[in-house]
């Protein structure tokens, strides 16, 4: 899929995620006040950090579509990782203030009323429209192969794990005639939304630091190689990725005698057969040698590394 299609396809998932979130952080901060229940409450603000979740990805939608120019020569395709950084923050920063308010409220205890029966009925259509949208989005993102979209779909994920436990709360709130369930319940909520936060950066770095998750492309480079007469020796073999896109860079040995035009040939076959097999490879640099030349290699893989 090409980057400006790819952007297009990101920002009518964030419009479709703003505009659901929008609705779902309205209902559930109103119902919540009206029925005296913190947890609903809680739920909605949750929500509400989800509307600047979806903005910053539209945001970014916008931004990765660029093309390439002199200062970023690679394109601003590394945006939807940097990006996916930024929601880790926020998501966390929503998940802390949370967790102060209602610690404040355990340690501050105030004769509380039983919610309102209202707060139960939201709390379930707040779990069926949590339940679509991270559906819509973790498809979408997994289409597009979009670190984005599929953390925000995590992120609507836990909002449905969340939604349930409030629900849970607030039955035994109703059950035991216990307002101060709710608030632990929202407390618990708050520590979740914080743990999912900090594992979406955790596994954001593998990006960022020029990771990959999936290890085996490069034996599928090797034996992609291995059927292309002339080429010998893969060696230092580097993948890495930007955005959705493989960059992959490689030294490759052939016969030092052969002219610069047959040598560029060789190099133009692997180029072209990696390009074929391997799906979404932006680009592929290639260093030559000349055969049977011996040097260190500091980085990279090779065969060796991969038996």
């Amino acid at each position: 899929m090409a980057i400006d299609q790819r952007g297009k396809v990101i920002q009518k998932a964030s419009w479709v995620a703003i505009i659901g979130n929008a609705i779902l952080s309205v209902l559930k901060i109103v119902v919540g006040l009206f029925s005296g229940s913190i947890a609903v409450v809680a739920d909605g603000i949750d929500s509400a950090s989800d509307i600047v979740t979806s903005i910053i990805t539209l945001i970014t939608a916008h931004i990765i579509s660029r093309p390439p120019d002199p200062k970023y020569a690679y394109g601003y395709g590394k945006a939807d990782t940097v990006a996916t950084k930024a929601l880790a923050f926020i998501i966390f920063f929503a998940g802390a203030q949370l967790a102060l308010s209602t610690i404040d409220k355990l340690i501050n205890p105030i004769e509380r009323e039983l919610p309102n029966p209202i707060a139960v009925y939201i709390i379930i259509i707040s779990i069926i429209g949590k339940y679509a949208l991270a559906w819509y989005l973790q498809k979408t993102g997994k289409k597009i192969d979009s670190s984005m979209l599929i953390a925000n779909a995590r992120n609507m994920q836990n909002d449905v794990v969340i939604s349930i436990s409030v629900l849970v709360g607030l039955a035994f709130t109703f059950w035991f005639k216990l307002p101060i369930i709710d608030v632990v319940t929202a407390l618990l909520v708050s520590f979740y939304i914080m743990f999912i936060a900090f594992k979406i950066f955790m596994e954001s770095n593998r990006d960022l630091m020029d990771g990959i998750n999936d290890t085996g492309i490069y034996k599928k480079i090797i034996e992609i190689i291995k059927t292309v007469d002339g080429a010998h020796n893969p060696h230092r073999i580097r993948v890495r990725k930007m955005a959705n896109l493989y960059i992959v860079a490689l030294d490759l040995e052939v016969d030092g005698n052969l002219s610069l035009t047959d040598a560029h040939e060789i190099s133009r076959k692997v180029d072209v057969l990696i390009k074929e097999e391997i799906p979404n490879v932006y680009d592929v640099l290639i260093h030559l040698d000349p055969k049977g030349i011996l040097e260190d290699e500091v980085y990279g893989v090779s065969e060796k590394d991969l038996e």
